[in-house]
């Protein structure tokens, strides 16, 4: 499924960081292999100015390591491993993201997203439903 601009900004740079430790949690890997599975999984094209910056900041945070390797017939690249502590924050963070995704869900569909909790109904959505009831 490929997508080049379905996602606002706003939604990407809050899922990005953890969706690129996830990409490294399954081996190391260089930058352009990155923007490419992550376009190959729907978040649509990821440009350098965005992934290179974000790496850096990963690094800088401890969440993963940086090798340069030299290339076979061409240029050397970096590439990029997720650390033990980069497992923990993206543990921790698609935890968090889960809960956040059933809150929002549950906002959007009138549902609530806290376990045994009744949704509330709206004036609007309390005569929808007398009126479905005894219309």
């Amino acid at each position: 499924m490929k997508q080049t601009s379905e996602w606002p900004g706003e939604w990407l740079r809050g899922v990005l960081g953890f969706a690129v430790l996830r990409m490294l949690d399954d081996g190391p890997t260089y930058g352009y292999a990155i923007a490419a599975r992550l376009e190959e999984a729907g978040f649509g094209t990821v440009k350098g100015g965005t992934l290179y910056p974000l790496l850096g900041r990963l690094e800088a945070a401890g969440s993963l390591t940086v090798q340069w390797r030299a290339g076979q017939g061409g240029p050397g690249r970096k590439y990029y491993s997720i650390t033990e502590e980069g497992r923990r924050s993206l543990g921790e963070q698609a935890a968090s993201w889960r809960r956040f995704a059933e809150v929002v869900d549950g906002v959007l569909t009138g549902a609530s997203a806290t376990p045994g909790r009744e949704p509330e109904r709206t004036t609007d959505s309390a005569q929808r439903e007398d009126l479905r009831c005894h219309g």
